[in-house]
C-alpha cells in the first residue's frame, strides 16, 4: 500500500521542492527592458526567509504522507496559505537588499521558483477546501481571509521593492482609472447580453425549431477572433456616427467604448441563450403539470415554477459570460477603449514585463473573483432548489 495518502499534495509539494532547487527564486535587471539574471533562494534571500519557505514545503510533503483527517487538511490549507503569504515576502526582502542607489534604474521582479510556489500553495489550498467539503460560503470566507493577508502584506511596503509594484507606484492614478473603466465595459457589456440573451433562451426554449437560425448566427459570431470582431466594427459605426450625428453625441463611433461594448455584448449572448434554454428544458415536466392543475397560468408557473428550477443553470451561463468578458475586455484596448489592457499592450510595445502584468494579474484577480462569487450563487441556488 502507498504511504502517500493525498497525492495531489505530493506531487504540489515536489513540484515546488523541484522549482526552489532549479530555478531562480527572483530576477535581477539593470532595467525595466532586460530580461535579467536569475538568483536563487540560497543565494538571494536571508537565511530565516530561505529556512520559512523550505520548512512550508516539507510541511506539505508531510502533511501529504499523513492520514487524512480533517484536521490533517486544515493544516494542509494553513500551510499552503502561509506558503504564499512566506513567498511574496521573501522575495520582497530580496528586492529591498537588492536596491542600490546608484542604479536606480535597476529591478527585481519574482523569478519561476516564487510563481511555481504560489501557484502551487494555492492549489493545495483549494485541494484541501474540496477533500473537507467546503460549502460556499466557506470557501468565501478563507478566499477572502488570504486575500485580506495578501492586502496587507500589500500595505505594510514590504513589498515595495518588486518591480511589479515599481510599476504600480509609477502608475498609480492611471491604475486606478483604467480599473474602474475595465468594471465599466464588462458592467456596460454584461447587463444588454442578459436583457437580450435570457429573453432569447426563453424563446428558443419554447420554440425549438427557432433555435437553429439563432444558434446558426451567435456559432458564426462565436468563430470570429476578438481583434477581428472589434475591426470590423470600427467601419460600420463610424458611417453611422457620420449620418447620424446625434448617435455620435451620445457616444456612438468606430473606436472607444461603444465597439467594445457591442463587441463583448455579441461574444457574449451564446452562452446566456445556450444556458436559459437548457436551464428551462431540464424542468421536469410532471412539475410543470401539476402547477397547471393546481390553477396556476402560465405566467405563473414560468415566475413561481420554471425560473426558480433553472436558475443554477442559467447562473452558471452568467458566470462564463462574466468571466470570459473581463478577459476580453483587456483587447478592447486596441481600440481605445481603455481598460486593463491598457497596460497589457503598452508593455508588449515597450518590452517591459512587469508592465504587461500591471496589467494581467489585476484582470485575472476580477476574474477568479468573479468567478468563486457566481460559483457560490450557483450552489446557493442549487440548495434553495433542493427538496
Amino acid at each position: 500500500m502507498s504511504i502517500v495518502r493525498n497525492q495531489v499534495l505530493f506531487v504540489l509539494a515536489l513540484v515546488s521542492a523541484a522549482a526552489l532547487a532549479l530555478t531562480g527564486f527572483v530576477t535581477h535587471a539593470p532595467n525595466r527592458l532586460v530580461s535579467g539574471r536569475a538568483l536563487a533562494l540560497w543565494h538571494a534571500a536571508p537565511v530565516t526567509a530561505a529556512a520559512a519557505l523550505a520548512g512550508g514545503v516539507l510541511a506539505l510533503l508531510v502533511v501529504s504522507l499523513l492520514p487524512q483527517s480533517r484536521p490533517v487538511r486544515w493544516g494542509a490549507a494553513a500551510i499552503g496559505s502561509a506558503l504564499i503569504l512566506l513567498t511574496l515576502d521573501a522575495a520582497g526582502q530580496v528586492a529591498a537588499g537588492l536596491i542600490d542607489p546608484a542604479h536606480p534604474a535597476a529591478r527585481t521582479a519574482l523569478g519561476a521558483a516564487a510563481w511555481v510556489l504560489v501557484l502551487c500553495a494555492a492549489l493545495a489550498v483549494v485541494d484541501a477546501m474540496q477533500r473537507l467539503g467546503a460549502g460556499p460560503l466557506l470557501r468565501s470566507i478563507v478566499a477572502a481571509g488570504v486575500v485580506a493577508a495578501v492586502g496587507a502584506l500589500l500595505a505594510s511596503g514590504r513589498l515595495d521593492a518588486l518591480s511589479f509594484l515599481r510599476e504600480y507606484a509609477n502608475q498609480r492614478d492611471a491604475f486606478a482609472r483604467e480599473l474602474v473603466r475595465h468594471m465599466a465595459l464588462v458592467a456596460a457589456a454584461l447587463v444588454p447580453a442578459l436583457a437580450i440573451g435570457m429573453p432569447l433562451g426563453v424563446a428558443v426554449a419554447r420554440r425549438p425549431r427557432l433555435g437553429q437560425g439563432v444558434y446558426a448566427g451567435l456559432n458564426l459570431l462565436q468563430t470570429i477572433p476578438s481583434v477581428a470582431l472589434f475591426g470590423l466594427l470600427i467601419a460600420p459605426l463610424s458611417a453611422l456616427a457620420a449620418a447620424f450625428p446625434v448617435l455620435a453625441a451620445v457616444g456612438v463611433q468606430g473606436i472607444g467604448f461603444f465597439p467594445a461594448m457591442l463587441a463583448l455584448v455579441l461574444y457574449a449572448l451564446l452562452p446566456v441563450v445556450r444556458n436559459t434554454q437548457a436551464g428551462l428544458m431540464g424542468v421536469d415536466a410532471a412539475v410543470v403539470e401539476a402547477a397547471r392543475g393546481m390553477g396556476l397560468t402560465e405566467r405563473q408557473i414560468f415566475w413561481r415554477v420554471e425560473g426558480p428550477l433553472a436558475l443554477p443553470v442559467v447562473l452558471a451561463g452568467v458566470r462564463i459570460v462574466l468571466v470570459q468578458t473581463i478577459g476580453l475586455a483587456v483587447v478592447a484596448a486596441l481600440i481605445g477603449a481603455g481598460g486593463l489592457g491598457t497596460f497589457v499592450f503598452q508593455g508588449i510595445g515597450q518590452y517591459a514585463t512587469n508592465l504587461v502584468l500591471l496589467g494581467a494579474v489585476p484582470t485575472i484577480v476580477l476574474a477568479l473573483a468573479a468567478d468563486l462569487a457566481m460559483r457560490t450563487l450557483v450552489e446557493l441556488a442549487e440548495r434553495r432548489r433542493s427538496p
